[in-house]
């Protein structure tokens, strides 16, 4: 195999592969034993007819296809590896030759690693984020607390009130008739919630328990059901059950039942201090990508096309992925949100691009300063990896090859760039 390199502009670069004429001869050999079982010639058996006889009855072609799939990837793989350029995307292959007896010649486009001009990365100035927490923020939060131990009490000596959980019959009609689906028995309703159609919920407060009220809607036009757009309608309704929602006293007994603490003084600071600790850990992400965002304005690259298209392509990939893992099809998923792969690749456009530009600038700074992952840094990350994954430490480094060692010392290069360029920024 023979590589030849020629740089194009926007740092694209066009690999020319050149594959011996003994290797195309092997695979189209490796795709005429794999085809001839299915190829029908007069005068023989299925399988039994020779490979001379195929290509002069249907042309020399026939295998081609199959031989440039079977030799493209492994002489690409070749070509990277030859290659001393950094490439950052996925190939464009074009087939320039492909002849019985002759070399087997293809190209493939690629996007270079751009060269980053550095601006100013130390000393950046940044708005400084206000961490302070006031006692409604405190407050606030022991009220969800109050709310996820609330008790729903049973309620027989008044009406429905805004907020009760009730339990209803219900029988819709339009224009006196009852229609199709209007109809619920023990129904479970939260007055406020908007399960319903807006103004059935409304109607319902002040409503008795085992006494009939009508209720008067209409249905919105963008309604589900064509029938029933746009129509008034009125349904009779019956409360069987009032429910409302008993919160616990606010005191030691609370505090003791939903932390470590005996007193409700002490709860309340370690509330405290724990929204104190979220809040730093999001300033500390705010400053951090105000930081790079400073230092990306500040730098001159230019990106190739390619190389975003490989990175959208890849994010839309993992994110399919992950839809899987929770059980969905991808059909169902695009079918419920209107989407489909091409709309996502544009979604995340502007995040790919944003991706690229931090880890270009970033890898600039690394080099830069001369930061790199030392051998107890790598250990430090298998060691977390490993808890991750609840694997012995050994595992997960022979589930890594070189390639995958290289990644994670220059992800820990990566971070530690971002402490320094965060360490080393100014606020206001």
């Amino acid at each position: 195999m023979s590589l030849q390199v020629e740089k194009l502009e926007k740092n694209m670069a066009k690999l020319t592969i050149e594959v011996a004429p003994e290797e195309l001869e092997k695979a189209i050999e490796k795709a005429y034993q794999k085809n001839k079982k299915r190829i029908s010639v007069p005068g023989f058996r299925k399988g039994k007819v020779p490979r001379q006889m195929i290509e002069k009855m249907y042309g020399k072609e026939i295998f081609y296809e199959d031989a440039v799939n079977a030799l493209v990837p492994d002489a690409y793989a070749k070509a990277l590896d030859e290659c001393e350029e950094e490439i950052v995307s996925s190939p464009q292959i074009d087939v320039v030759q492909i002849e019985a007896g002759q070399p087997f010649i293809f190209t493939a486009e690629v996007a270079l690693k751009p060269e980053v001009r550095l601006g100013k990365y130390k000393g950046v100035k940044v708005s400084k984020t206000d961490v302070n927490v006031t006692d409604e923020e405190v407050d606030a939060e022991i009220e969800k607390e109050r709310e996820r131990n609330a008790r729903n009490v049973a309620v027989e000596d008044r009406a429905v009130k805004d907020g009760d959980m009730t339990v209803l019959d219900f029988e819709g009609f339009v224009d006196g008739v009852a229609f199709k689906g209007g109809k619920g028995e023990n129904y479970p309703l939260t007055i406020g919630s908007g399960a319903f159609i807006p103004g059935f919920e409304d109607q319902l407060i002040g409503a008795e328990i085992g006494k009939e009220v009508e209720v008067q809607v209409t249905f919105p036009q963008n309604y589900h059901s064509e029938e029933l757009k746009g129509k008034p309608a009125v349904f009779k309704c019956t409360v069987k059950e009032i429910k409302e929602k008993e919160l616990p006293e606010l005191d030691d007994e609370f505090a003791g039942d939903v932390s470590e603490f005996d007193t409700l003084a002490e709860y309340k600071d370690d509330v405290r201090k724990k929204i104190t600790a979220r809040k730093e850990e999001e300033a500390k992400g705010v400053k951090t990508d105000a930081v790079v965002d400073a230092i990306i304005n500040d730098s001159d690259m230019e990106i190739p096309e390619a190389m975003i298209e490989t990175q959208q392509r890849q994010m839309v990939e993992d994110f399919e992925q992950r839809i899987r893992m929770q059980g969905l099809q991808l059909e169902q998923y695009y079918q419920m949100t209107g989407s489909n792969y091409e709309k996502l690749l544009e979604q995340v456009k502007p995040q790919a691009l944003k991706g690229i530009q931090s880890r270009l600038v970033l890898e600039a700074v690394a080099e830069k300063e001369n930061i790199k992952a030392t051998e107890e840094d790598f250990e430090k990350e298998i060691d977390k990896m490993a808890e991750m994954y609840r694997m012995e430490n050994d595992k997960v480094k022979n589930m890594l090859d070189e390639s995958g060692q290289k990644s994670v010392m220059n992800d820990i290069a990566i971070q530690k760039a971002i402490d320094f360029v965060v360490e080393n920024a100014v606020e206001e």
